[in-house]
């Protein structure tokens, strides 16, 4: 974009010209509509995701083998949720802002396999290919057992086969474990910003690791070209995939069981608050999805951003989706939030989820690293940086009166309200990287 553009831009979006002056943020939806309204533009249904959730549970009795951490659960990846009242309470301290309602985490910082929210939707785009694989060879039917997926004989099967993907890191070691227990090659094309112990750990796993000097956008593309060389390559398209989107969303449902288990409601005198992480848009899209069909209206869904990667604001905002980057408008996508590190947002999910989105913040690293700091001061939980950039949701919400006024939110019921962060990664860093972490969240402190 020229200057003159980018001008146009902001004359039209004044929204726009604080996301270049790299400011913290929040913006309010105005195009936000019903669940009835907004789900014509999702293009999935209740249907998709039960056949998701149907798949996962044909491959419980394989996970449960292959992967012993998750005989607890018999072979469900879920993970819990988790009050954090003294959490509640410092926020409150430090921002001067009452919470209203109850805040809660919900760990998928430490879900099994690969700690973070990536092992559902990598984890079951991996398992939705070797099962069409298998069953299209005639070597499983949907009556078997799935455990038998855990021998040699699968193993070769899946080796003449090979998956790629590009990742900021945990896409990548969801998708990398995963394909490499099942015995296919599989490539994962990693971005700059990628930690080092992410990749040191996929190559321990026998992944193909390819290093890249640019971010984000230039991984995916280089390993979407690559893939369309090999006839038997898959490439698991974190930007347009509903595979990973489907995987997402079985969430919403188990949130609604675990809700229900502690006894609390969710209706509209009791609404529920949640605040999504947001990288290229996958992960908390196809998230949001999932609890808005579980939770209908009563469910209000925000994305979180950095200051210096708010592609998925600028996209939704604008109406422009994957047609316009943060780089375009002068911002330099470089963040320690390696998740969060993408310049353009994922089309689909951009469109998908324009109307049935709250609103979007950001905050900048500084801000994520005190976040960090209060996490582990208050309830003695380690996540990375990225994954706490659902935490100054409640703070947000609550200082804006406006926001209440725009959905009609009495006094009450805002009282009644329950927050939850969603605890996106974090559960396998290394003891010597959390503890750089927690040495900058003392200096940003």
């Amino acid at each position: 974009m020229n200057p003159q553009q980018i001008q146009q831009l902001t004359k039209q979006y004044p929204i726009v010209k604080t996301l270049i002056e790299l400011k913290e943020t929040i913006w309010f939806n105005p195009d936000f509509t019903t669940l009835e309204e907004g789900l014509p533009y999702v293009g999935l249904n209740q249907a998709d995701i039960h056949d998701a959730r149907d798949r996962l549970a044909r491959f419980a009795p394989y996970l449960m083998t292959a992967f012993p951490e998750t005989a607890a659960n018999n072979g469900i990846i879920e993970s819990e949720l988790v009050s954090i009242p003294k959490m509640q309470q410092q926020l409150e301290a430090q921002y001067r802002q009452k919470i209203e309602g109850t805040l809660w985490l919900k760990k998928d910082s430490h879900l099994p396999i690969s700690g973070s929210i990536k092992a559902r939707g990598g984890i079951y785009e991996v398992l939705y290919f070797a099962e069409k694989l298998a069953l299209d060879a005639g070597l499983l039917t949907l009556q078997d057992d799935y455990a038998k997926l855990n021998t040699s004989e699968f193993k070769k099967f899946f080796s003449q086969y090979s998956i790629a993907v590009g990742s900021t890191g945990n896409l990548g070691l969801s998708i990398g474990i995963m394909s490499a227990q099942l015995g296919f090659n599989v490539t994962v094309h990693m971005s700059a910003d990628a930690r080092q112990w992410k990749k040191d750990k996929l190559r321990a796993h026998g992944v193909t690791v390819i290093e890249y000097a640019e971010d984000y956008g230039v991984a995916v593309e280089a390993g979407r070209k690559t893939a369309l060389t090999n006839p038997n390559c898959y490439f698991i398209d974190d930007e347009n995939s509903k595979n990973l989107f489907l995987g997402y969303a079985v969430a919403g449902e188990r949130l609604k069981q675990q809700l229900q288990q502690r006894d609390i409601q969710v209706d509209q005198e009791h609404p529920l608050f949640v605040y999504l992480p947001c990288g290229v848009g996958g992960g908390p899209g196809g998230v949001a999805f999932g609890l808005k069909m579980a939770f209908g209206d009563h469910v209000h869904c925000f994305f979180a951003e950095p200051t210096h990667s708010p592609c998925m604001l600028l996209g939704i905002a604008t109406g422009l989706h994957d047609q316009i980057s943060v780089q375009e408008i002068g911002i330099d996508n470089i963040t320690d939030a390696d998740g969060l590190a993408v310049g353009r947002a994922s089309g689909f999910v951009g469109r998908a989820m324009q109307h049935l989105l709250d609103g979007l913040y950001t905050l900048d690293d500084q801000t994520l690293y005190q976040l960090l700091g209060l996490l582990n001061r208050t309830e003695a939980l380690q996540l990375e940086p990225s994954a706490l950039a659902g935490m100054l949701g409640p703070v947000l919400i609550c200082k804006h009166s406006e926001y209440a006024a725009m959905h009609h939110f009495t006094a009450q019921q805002l009282q009644n309200a329950h927050h939850i962060v969603w605890g996106t990664g974090g559960g396998m860093v290394p003891q010597e990287e959390m503890a750089n972490y927690l040495a900058k969240a003392a200096i940003a402190n």
